[in-house]
This record gives C-alpha cells, sequence and structure tokens, in this order.
C-alpha cells in the first residue's frame, strides 16, 4: 500500500483537517519533535487505496540568515551585507527539530499533499517543506506527479473536500517573492541597524532602545506617525467667528440654526452680520425639503478592516487582533483571515453560511427575518484573487471563544449579516430661515427602515428631537442671535486605524506584515500607544525621522518601498525575474548607504539636540579595570557600563538588575564584578564587563557571565562553583550562587531552572571532590543549629542529587522568566548528568558520564 504524506501549517489545523478527510477515524500519535503529532487512517487517493500521514509544521520550517561570521557587528563592514555577505536558510526554530521531524514522517512515503496556508507565505512554507522531504521519499514512477497542492479558504467539511477533490500544484513564483523580500529586508535591515545602532549608543545614554532599527517597510510606517506629530506640532489655531440663531414656534422648544456663511476670519466683519439679523424680529421660512437617503451596507470584510475595526471599536492592537483571527481560524470558526477581497465570489454559499447563524440569542432574529424574506445581494466589492471576504463558519459562544475571541467573532459575524442585509433609510428634512437678509437651516433625520444597522446598531441613525411641522412662508420668533469664537484646532496623533489606511493606501507591508511592522514601532520604542489608540511618536522616532528627511527622504518616504512591493508582486505572477529584481533593489539601497554613512552628521546634530552624550549620563557603579577609576550605570536601554576616562562602554546583560558585587575584582582584568539578577525568584550571577564584551577564552562566547567562565582559579567561575549538568536542558550546568544565603539556590547557566536548597543553612561551599556515582561536584552544609539531617550533625558534604540526607533540602522551581521549552511542573525524571571535576586546563571540561535515572527524583 502507498503512503501520502500530508503537512499542515499548524498542529490544531492539521487535527482538524485529518478528523474531516478520515471522517473522524483517525490514529494519533505524538512526533518526536513533542510538538507536532501525526494522523494516520486509510483511504482512497487517486484512485487507490493509500495510507495517509497527516502532520504539520509551525509556521515557518526555516529563515534566512547570514552565515556566521557576518553575523558579528564588531568584525564585518555593514556595507558587506548587501552583496558580499552569504546567505544560509537556518532551521527557523533548532529546538523544534522540525527538519528532521519531517523527513522522518516523510521517508518511505509516495505523494505528499501540502495544506499550508493559502497565501504568498504559504506557498513559501511549501517549498521549505519540499526541500526538507523529497530526498527521503521514494522515487517517483516514470512521470509520475507526486507534488500536490489544496487550497482551502475555510476549516469545513465542504471546503476540506472540495480542496482534496480538486489538488493543484505549489506556486514557485509567489515562493519566490517571499524569498525575494526576506532577502531584501534582511540585507537593507541589518546594514543600516548595525550601522546606526553602534554609532549612536556609542555616543549617547539615554537613547532608551536596545536596537535603533531600520526597516523598508518599517521606517515609512514610523514616517506617518512623526508628519502627523510635524503637523500637530507646527499648527496655528487661528479665531474665527460663527454667527448662531436661535428661533422658536409658540410653544416649542427652541431651534439652534445653522448659519450659511458658516464662518468668518474677521470679527468685525462677523458682528456686521450679527447686527443686520437682530434687523429682524421674525424668521421666514423659505424652503422646506424633505429627501428619502440610504446609508449603504458594508463591504464584505478584508483583513485591513479587519485590523482598523479591532483597533479603534475593540481596542486590541493589529498584531494581537491578527493573533485572535488566526486562532478562530484555525479553530474552524471563521473563514481564512489574511485576503484583500471585498467581494463574495458567485459560487459562495451565503444561505448556508447565515442559516448557521439563525439560533443566536444576539442576532437569530435578524437572520430569520432575512431568511424569510429574502437576503440582499451584496455590494460589488474589489475581487483581489486570493480568498473570499472574511466569514464566520459556524456558531459560537463567549464560553467556547474566550473575552477577546468572542468580541472579534461577534463583529465578523455582524458584519457578514450587515453585507446580506438592506441598506438603512432614513428621511432627511431641511428647513431654510430668512433672517433679514441671511440665511440660516436647520436638519433633521427621521428613520424609515433600520436595515443592516439592526445589527450594526453603532452605525444606526441617532434618534434627534422631530423639528416642527411647517411650509414655505411660515414665521418663527427670533430668540437670540449672537456671534460666537471659535479657534481651528490641530489634527490628532494617528490612530491605529488611521495609520492602516495610510499603508494600504501607499502600499506598504501586505494584509499579513501591516499589523508587524506597527508592532515593531512600538516594541522599539519610536512610538507610544496612547489612550484611544493613538501612536504617539517618542524623541528618538522623531529625530530618527527628521534626520532620514535631511540625509535622503526616499529612506522614510512610502514611494520607494511602494516600488519595490509591486516588483514583487510582479515576481509572484511570474512577469519580473526574482535576480534581476533583487540585484536592482539592493544596488540602489547601497548607494543610499554609503551617503547616508557619509552624511550621519546631520542626523547626529539633531541627536545632540534631544539626547545626552554618554559621558554625562548614568551614576557611578563599579571601577574600571584599566584606570580604576569609576565607570557610569546606564539604566537606559540597553543598559551598559561607560568608563569617561577611558572612553570605553562595556555591555551588560539585560532585562534585569544591576548592582556591584561586594567590590570584588575579576583576577584576569582587574574590574571590578558586578551582580546580575532577574528579581528575587529569578537568576543571580556576577558579570565582568570586560569579559563580557571580550572572552577570554576560545571556549567562551560574547555575553557570557562568570557562571559560563572556564578560569581554573577564580571563585566566581564555572569550575569553582559549577555543581551538575541541569536537570531541564542538554547544555546548562547548574551553578551555586552564593549570595542569596540563607536562602540558597543553584541555577542553570543556559536555561531558567533554579533549584533552591538548604534553607536557613548557616554557610554552603561546593567542594573539590566530586560524586562517585554522578561525577557532580559535591556540596558542604553547615547549619550549625537546628540540623535536619538524620543522624544531627550540623555539618555534612555530600551530592545534591544522590545523597539521600539532602532528600528533602532540595526543591526545583523555575526562574521568573520561563523558556518557552520548559514545562511547568518540576523537571522531568531521568535527565541530567554530573558536571564531572574541574579541568586540568582552561576551558576542557571533562566529559560526563550517562545520564543517571534517578538525578532528578528529589526534586518537588
Amino acid at each position: 500500500m502507498r503512503t501520502v504524506f500530508m503537512v499542515a501549517e499548524k498542529p490544531s489545523l492539521a487535527l482538524s483537517i485529518a478528523k474531516i478527510l478520515s471522517k473522524g477515524s483517525c490514529l494519533t500519535r505524538k512526533g518526536l519533535n513533542g510538538a507536532c503529532s501525526v494522523h494516520e487512517y486509510t483511504g482512497n487517493f487517486e484512485g487507490q487505496s493509500v495510507r495517509f500521514k497527516m502532520t504539520s509544521v509551525c509556521g515557518h520550517v526555516m529563515s534566512l540568515d547570514f552565515i556566521g561570521k557576518y553575523n558579528n557587528w564588531d568584525k564585518v563592514d555593514p556595507a558587506e551585507l548587501f552583496s558580499k555577505a552569504p546567505t544560509e536558510k537556518k532551521e527557523a526554530n533548532p529546538k523544534l527539530n522540525m527538519v528532521k521531524f519531517l523527513q522522518v514522517e516523510a521517508k518511505g512515503c509516495d505523494y505528499v499533499v501540502l495544506w499550508l496556508d493559502c497565501d504568498k507565505e504559504g506557498e513559501n512554507i511549501c517549498f521549505e517543506v519540499l526541500d526538507a522531504i523529497q530526498p527521503f521519499m521514494n522515487k517517483p514512477y516514470g512521470h509520475e506527479c507526486t507534488v500536490y497542492r489544496a487550497k482551502f479558504s475555510s476549516i469545513t467539511d465542504t471546503d476540506i473536500c472540495n480542496a482534496m477533490n480538486r489538488l493543484g500544484e505549489p506556486n514557485k513564483n509567489e515562493a519566490l517573492s517571499v524569498d525575494a523580500r526576506q532577502e531584501l529586508d534582511l540585507r537593507i535591515g541589518c546594514a543600516f541597524t548595525r550601522f546606526q545602532t553602534k554609532y549612536f549608543q556609542g555616543k549617547y545614554g539615554n537613547l532608551d532602545s536596545t536596537l535603533i532599527s531600520f526597516g523598508p517597510c518599517q521606517t515609512p510606517t514610523l514616517g506617518f506617525c512623526v508628519d502627523r506629530h510635524d503637523k500637530i506640532q507646527s499648527f496655528k489655531p487661528e479665531s474665527y467667528w460663527v454667527v448662531q440663531a436661535k428661533v422658536f414656534k409658540g410653544k416649542d422648544s427652541p431651534l439652534t440654526l445653522d448659519w450659511d456663511r458658516v464662518r468668518v476670519f474677521d470679527r468685525d466683519v462677523g458682528q456686521m452680520f450679527v447686527n443686520i439679523a437682530k434687523t429682524a424680529k421674525e424668521a421666514k421660512v423659505d424652503s422646506v425639503t424633505k429627501k428619502e437617503k440610504a446609508k449603504q451596507r458594508p463591504l464584505a470584510l478584508n483583513t485591513v478592516e479587519m485590523l482598523r475595526v479591532g483597533s479603534s471599536a475593540l481596542g486590541m492592537g493589529p498584531q494581537h487582533t491578527m493573533q485572535i483571527a488566526e486562532r478562530l481560524y484555525t479553530q474552524g470558526y471563521i473563514s481564512y483571515p489574511r485576503t484583500e477581497t471585498t467581494h463574495y465570489p458567485e459560487n459562495f454559499d451565503l444561505k448556508s453560511t447565515l442559516r448557521q447563524q439563525a439560533n443566536s440569542s444576539f442576532w437569530g432574529e435578524t437572520v430569520k427575518a432575512l431568511m424569510s424574506e429574502g437576503i440582499n445581494k451584496p455590494r460589488k466589492g474589489a475581487d483581489a484573487g486570493d480568498h473570499p471576504p472574511i466569514t464566520p463558519m459556524r456558531a459560537a459562544s463567549e464560553i467556547e471563544l474566550g473575552s477577546d475571541g468572542w468580541r472579534l467573532y461577534d463583529y465578523i459575524t455582524r458584519h457578514f449579516i450587515a453585507t446580506v442585509s438592506h441598506d438603512c433609510k432614513f428621511l432627511q428634512t431641511t428647513i431654510s430661515f430668512n433672517i433679514a437678509t441671511e440665511t440660516f437651516t436647520c436638519t433633521g433625520k427621521t428613520l424609515i427602515s433600520a436595515g443592516y444597522t439592526e445589527v450594526m446598531p453603532w452605525q444606526g441613525i441617532p434618534l434627534e428631537e422631530a423639528l416642527p411641522v411647517c411650509e414655505r412662508g411660515d414665521t418663527f420668533t427670533v430668540d437670540e442671535i449672537k456671534l460666537l469664537e471659535k479657534q481651528t484646532s490641530p489634527p490628532d496623533y494617528l490612530t491605529e486605524a488611521e495609520l492602516i489606511t495610510l499603508m494600504e493606501k501607499h502600499g506598504i507591508g501586505t494584509d499579513a506584515s501591516i499589523p508587524v511592522h506597527i508592532n515593531n514601532i512600538c516594541q522599539r520604542n519610536y512610538v507610544t500607544v496612547e489612550t484611544g489608540r493613538k501612536l504617539k511618536p517618542t524623541n528618538l522616532g522623531i529625530v530618527l525621522v527628521h534626520g532620514y528627511y535631511k540625509i535622503d527622504a526616499d529612506l522614510v518616504l512610502p514611494t520607494i518601498r511602494s516600488a519595490v512591493e509591486k516588483q514583487l508582486t510582479l515576481i509572484a505572477l511570474g512577469k519580473a525575474n526574482f535576480d534581476q529584481v533583487l540585484q536592482h533593489t539592493l544596488d540602489i539601497f547601497k548607494r543610499k548607504f554609503h551617503y547616508f554613512v557619509d552624511s550621519i552628521s546631520g542626523m547626529d546634530e539633531l541627536m545632540e539636540v534631544s539626547f545626552s552624550p554618554i559621558a554625562a549620563t548614568g551614576k557611578p557603579l563599579s571601577r574600571c579595570g584599566k584606570c580604576h577609576r569609576f565607570m557610569k550605570y546606564i539604566q537606559a536601554k540597553p543598559s551598559r557600563l561607560h568608563c569617561s576616562h577611558c572612553d570605553e562602554t562595556y555591555s551588560l546583560p539585560q532585562n534585569g538588575a544591576i548592582k556591584l558585587y561586594k567590590e570584588l575584582r575579576c583576577p584576569l582584568d582587574e574590574f571590578e564584578l558586578v551582580l546580575w539578577t532577574s528579581g528575587s525568584r529569578g537568576k543571580t550571577y556576577p558579570v565582568c564587563p570586560y569579559c563580557f564584551s571580550n572572552p577570554p577564552f576560545r571556549d567562551l562566547k560574547k555575553g557570557m557571565g562568570c557562571n559560563e567562565c572556564t578560569h581554573p582559579s577564580c571563585q566566581h567561575s564555572l569550575n569553582s562553583l559549577g555543581i551538575g549538568q541541569c536537570v531541564e536542558c542538554e547544555t546548562g550546568v547548574l551553578v551555586f550562587d552564593p549570595t542569596p544565603g540563607p536562602k540558597w539556590r543553584m541555577s542553570c547557566n543556559k536555561c531558567n531552572v533554579v533549584v533552591h536548597f538548604f534553607e536557613n543553612a548557616h554557610k554552603v561551599q561546593v567542594s573539590q571532590d566530586s560524586c562517585e556515582s554522578c561525577e557532580a561536584s559535591l556540596v558542604s552544609v553547615d547549619f550549625k543549629t537546628r540540623s535536619p539531617f538524620p543522624d544531627g550533625d550540623a555539618q555534612h558534604t555530600g551530592c545534591v542529587f544522590c545523597d539521600p540526607a539532602f532528600q528533602d533540602l532540595v526543591e526545583l522551581k523555575y526562574a521568573t522568566m520561563r523558556h518557552p521549552m520548559h514545562r511547568a511542573g518540576g523537571a522531568r525524571r531521568g535527565r541530567g548528568k554530573g558536571r564531572g571535576r574541574r579541568p586540568v586546563g582552561r576551558g576542557n571540561p571533562k566529559k560526563p558520564k550517562d545520564k543517571m535515572a534517578a538525578l532528578a527524583a528529589y526534586f518537588v
């Protein structure tokens, strides 16, 4: 029997598709990577009985990056990244072992059916999967087709079965357009980012951003926000005057009328019109017009409109909205959420989709009325040729979806019902009055038919006080004529919804990437999200954009990126050559980069005005090992130490607190050690500022603390304080932390496992001796009083993993900052090794023995 291998984009999607195609009879087992399951069943394929294996990836299998040496910021000129630096595809998440997992499962299979998301990114992942598995599949017979692509827009029985019956081929051109975008963004973004980050962080201490990043889409996105900020700052309010009139008839309440001239910018002129109007005691009705108007039902919902509504009406950021939508899609509640189309296909079953909502307690009555009266033909929107508009695929409740999930589903469903409802109809009445020589009007609206606003009440016609019944020639008594002074007001900061509109209009990003770009400028501290989801640029964001404008406006204007996006679209359509587009675009940006580097003083002048020199920032903390003067600790991101006498800056670990470590010094360079901690429940370890940036041994990498240093005799190094291999990860060592006594602990120098032990002990030390069973370093414990040891001795030396005397005194906990690969609930049994005896030479740890099954047995 031949085997068909099928791959979806997410584990939940694979399960849903397998259940539909197997009619619920599939068998499920865990894959070797622990993250993806394999669902197996038998069925028919291409007229033969076959065995199906359905599994998934977790998004992109591979990611593009420079080869090793070009990732060193200090040794590579950023200009080389445009052409000289070779790139390679690396596993997007090495811990998932996705490539090996796919190869093992695909081995011996005869066909592959790709169920990846049906967009350009999905096509790209198709070819990542194929590159991994094709060498391991059985060879095809002759010219037999063995690679198939399933196209679908929702996780419903009908759509999935139709997709299986109409299999096509993956689109190589669309995959290439994604490859081109990835390479352009990598080369251009990294070159500019590295240069300006190193240049400005070396000069200024309060930038408060770890990375001064540049992105071909991210920077124009920031530019829109700063442009609005500049308009607000440069706005000069101007006074204007309005003539307001109030009239009444009989005992009716007064009507406030609008002046036909609207406003004047000269007070004396306004006062003249007031004086003219005041000569009349009566207002004469000049005309009464009544006109039936309609408020159009919405177009079908696409991604950009969903993101706009998510931000403006639901208060959810674009990226959060997209994540919720993807979850609803994979669970089968809505159709595919990435689409530019606002027109339902001719064969779209509107009635069936609507019928599923008939029993809802929120809109069920409206749906039933529509079904009985007949649905209205939706408005003709734009067909982008990708996916149908976003619609609900089955009924749901808030309990099923959770708060944010329900709010988004609620809107999507109401929007869909509105598209097949009738327009909202109302009667607009306008009464025109003559007061002396001046004309005034008042307008009122009366609802005729609610139409679609029955399910979207926020768009309904507001209830207004009815206008008085009158006809031409009637007179009203003038109650008041007065001159009102007002001022023009500046525009407000851009909302996320407005920014999304601008990005769509100018072709910046795609429906899938727009949320990412907006999130990036927030994460980089270029803008802050204010009340009402308004985006207010920070000083850093403003200075960067003004600097780009000063040096080369093309770097921040949307025009050049929009042109690049058009070229990428042509690649996807097979109308442009991948290599030519890539080379041409890189050549343009390479020239711009060189000009930017040569002209950086222009941006630097702006930086000087807004930010403090690094020497004038921070507070004295620890002594420099070269000049023995105090270095200043700069707390703003990225936190670092600066010696103003030597004019040197030293990196520090991020996302934690830094303090001086007992004025102790590194034996290698005489720098005073500092202590990094992630909090009272987290890890703590000493750091030498010089060694952290300049590794002293070949086996050390930049960014390592004393808990990873292999110095043979330093009392703070791994060789002195290391106890045994981490019980959770493969490469880490549990290192003793001498600082928090009497609450002693050891923590992994790679992952975030923390082991608390020997609480209230007077003294704990790592011994020179090793355990004979597991080769972990022995620990000497002195309780002085109230000894918990079985024999009542105050002192005991033993192995924390093997010694029964320590059994109840050791507890495993995770550090506060948990690693995503770790599972709550403590260590897995049977994991971990001894670290072994300290090495004799530098950086040559002894190879540990096999793992011991009982190593983690004492951990809670």
